[in-house]
């Protein structure tokens, strides 16, 4: 069963038209009709006149019970019941409105339709019944003939129809404004797909019982000509990164393939292709195919959550291209300033995706994971107001030279604090702090412990693994054990040791980082995102 949500890259609003598309072999659900009786003969009577009936191309499925007490118990069993045949007087002369309290009271049950069949009418007047209990009809056993058996299990279906229309349309509406509003939070294209796939399948209720084991999905982009597979539910859910062409049929691929040209939305028996174009000119298609056929309702729930979703489509790129632009100007800054005092810039790309790395083992939220990532090229910013022979002395510094080199921390500050942007705010707080110790002698504000700013203690401990394991001007990069016994015997002297045990614990990671933006790969360096 080929069923998929699909995102791919180009821009516009499509239109919609049908499309044929092969049903998908779908279970036939019964309508559960619950004869509750102390009577036999009732219920054979009812298996007879309703052995083959069937509503809407669904049969009954008839559920049997003797007492108020497997009334109740049947119904908590059995919430989907449509109809619910109950005998008034079997274990007690109240049996069956006891039961009927319960249903809607305590199961809260307002759906079923409750129509109340009793041998021994004048007990209590039917008015009184129906009002004080709840009871969609009243019946005494004489007066249920074939022919109005049958019509009154046809209304009574009818009703609990509609009244589960209703009730789908509420749903899909509250799903529908809940769903909108995370709809702009995704901070990437694949969260946004994961979220709308499986939103969409909430929205139409395949989330509920056997429909979600049957319902696949998933979401692709357009790359280079073709699609990547890069979120996906169901049977697609293990295959992200694929191309799209090696895990759907022919079939399916060429159904996309239409509602890409034609840059519509078009539906089949039960499935949808939803087309979206950005701004950015990406090409987004919605692809879902479900276990059953997608009604009037669940178009109209569907149209009225797509229109937002272009909407965000729209968003994230915007918002990447905010990112990017931010990382290009940061990220050029610092290697600028890293290049004017004789080091290679693939310092901060080490440094900045070393702090990422380690944010992302701290599970901070994914904002201030990109904050981190985007401000720390800025750590030496200050470095700008150091004069050329202090800055690129190939040897140890004189006193009098020491203490200029350590106000780069304050000349960084006093030029990123006067930003109201929240990465320079950042950056400033970090330039600041960066040299801070855990124990308390660092510089320039003899900062201890957690006074220092978590993003200052995370650079502080990279930009000194980083600097130990490179060449300076001023030394040879040390051999990796001499730099891992230093970082280690400085924990909760120079560094938290929180931060330590994550470098120490991860070193083929970092080590990793360090190999990819070396320093004879600028290119790579550059290049990367």
């Amino acid at each position: 069963m080929d069923d998929d949500l699909i995102f791919a890259d180009d821009d516009g609003d499509g239109g919609e038209e049908g499309f044929d598309m092969p049903s998908l072999e779908r279970k036939v659900v019964p309508w559960k009709v619950m004869v509750v009786d102390d009577d036999e003969d009732v219920h054979a009577m009812t298996q007879l006149v309703l052995r083959n009936f069937s509503f809407e191309s669904r049969p009954l499925e008839i559920i049997s019970g003797y007492s108020g007490a497997d009334a109740q118990r049947l119904m908590r069993e059995n919430p989907d019941t449509a109809v619910l045949l109950l005998d008034v007087v079997m274990e007690s002369d109240q049996a069956g409105l006891d039961a009927v309290q319960v249903i809607r009271q305590q199961l809260n049950n307002r759906f079923v339709r409750i129509i109340l069949r009793t041998g021994q009418p004048g007990q209590a007047p039917e008015q009184d019944i129906i009002t004080t209990y709840d009871i969609n009809d009243y019946k005494e056993k004489t007066d249920l003939t074939e022919q109005k058996l049958i019509t009154t299990i046809i209304s009574s279906l009818r009703s609990y129809r509609d009244l589960r229309t209703i009730e789908k349309n509420k749903r899909g509406l509250e799903k529908i404004l809940e769903a909108t509003g995370t709809l702009f939070k995704p901070r990437s294209i694949e969260k946004l797909a994961t979220g709308v796939l499986s939103q969409l399948v909430s929205i139409l209720g395949l989330d509920e019982s056997a429909f979600y084991l049957h319902s696949s999905g998933f979401a692709a982009s357009q790359k280079e000509g073709g699609y990547i597979l890069y979120a996906g539910t169901g049977r697609y859910r293990d295959l992200l990164g694929q191309p799209l062409e090696s895990v759907v049929s022919a079939e399916v691929a060429s159904q996309i393939k239409q509602a890409d040209e034609q840059e519509k939305t078009l539906y089949g028996p039960d499935s949808y292709i939803g087309f979206f174009k950005s701004r950015g000119d990406s090409k987004n298609i919605l692809f879902l195919n479900g276990p059953r056929s997608l009604s009037d309702v669940d178009r109209r729930l569907i149209e009225i959550y797509s229109s937002n979703v272009g909407l965000a489509f729209d968003n994230i790129y915007l918002n990447q291209e905010i990112i990017d632009t931010q990382k290009d100007i940061t990220f050029t800054l610092g290697e600028l300033i890293e290049a004017r005092s004789n080091e290679a810039g693939n310092h901060i790309w080490r440094v900045a995706y070393g702090a990422r790395f380690i944010a992302e083992k701290l599970a901070l939220p994914e904002d201030e994971i990109d904050l981190l990532w985007l401000a720390s090229p800025l750590h030496d910013l200050g470095k700008i107001g150091i004069p050329d022979q202090v800055l690129k002395k190939p040897g140890a510094l004189e006193p009098d030279e020491w203490a200029l080199m350590q106000d780069h921390a304050n000349i960084g500050y006093q030029i990123l604090k006067g930003s109201n942007r929240k990465i320079l705010q950042v950056a400033a707080t970090i330039a600041i702090q960066h040299h801070e110790r855990w124990d308390g002698k660092g510089y320039p504000q003899g900062l201890k412990g957690e006074e220092i700013h978590l993003y200052a203690r995370i650079i502080a401990l990279l930009d000194v693994f980083d600097a130990l394991s490179n060449d300076r001007c001023y030394k040879r990069a040390w051999e990796r054990d001499r730099v891992l016994q230093f970082i280690d015997g400085a924990r909760e002297k120079r560094f938290d040791p929180k931060l330590v045990d994550i470098l120490l614990e991860n070193l083929d990671d970092f080590y990793r980082i360090q190999e990819r933006y070396s320093d004879s790969n600028r290119h790579n360096a550059t290049h990367s995102s």
